[in-house]
């Protein structure tokens, strides 16, 4: 993994606690998602498609060693919106420094972002979703989704914002707590 600059922690922020998060958007829209569908063998599986474009963005960050989570809703995904994610995460976290593991998203390296003094960023290998947890969480809310038609963006915003409600910390943990990380992060004194 790469981190993207060198960071050298304040000396006023040595007393300060470091975390490990995992950051990823997702795409939510009103195009339907197909799914597995139980049939009678032999009979082919039919469902009402909807190819709606509309859409809205996820943007999280989990922390596989508590399962906290802090997730917003932009409209778009792009340099701008992830800017106001990690001032926004910075502010509501700003006792502690932040460690964060993310992709390598064209807008994650925009020459105009300003990376809070408590955040590091940390990127992974390229074309490697699978090493990042909140890949299984996002799953783990849209896996609800399939064969769903909604009318609206509404709809489907209440739905997942339903869905996330639902999640508590032990479960985001289950889901996310994937044990080479966690042995790296309590060899590492993070706990």
């Amino acid at each position: 993994m790469e981190v993207i600059k060198k960071h050298v922690i304040p000396e006023k922020d040595k007393n300060k606690s470091i975390r490990y998060w995992c950051e990823d958007e997702s795409r939510v829209g009103l195009k339907t998602e197909a799914g597995r569908l139980i049939t009678i063998k032999g009979t082919k599986p039919v469902g009402i498609m909807q190819w709606k474009r509309e859409n809205f963005y996820l943007y999280g960050l989990v922390e596989p060693l508590t399962g906290e989570y802090f997730i917003w809703e932009f409209s778009h995904l792009n340099a701008a919106c992830f800017q106001i994610f990690l001032e926004k995460f910075s502010v509501t976290y700003s006792q502690d420094i932040h460690i964060i593991q993310l992709d390598n998203g064209a807008f994650h390296f925009s020459q105009y972002l300003q990376i809070p003094e408590n955040i590091i960023l940390l990127f992974q290998p390229p074309h490697t979703p699978q090493v990042n947890p909140i890949e299984r969480l996002w799953e783990e809310v849209k896996r609800h989704l399939a064969w769903e038609s909604f009318t609206t963006l509404d709809e489907l915003r209440e739905f997942i914002w339903q869905r996330l409600e639902k999640l508590n910390t032990s479960t985001v943990a289950s889901i996310t707590g994937w044990d080479f990380i966690l042995d790296a992060l309590f060899e590492s004194n993070f706990s």
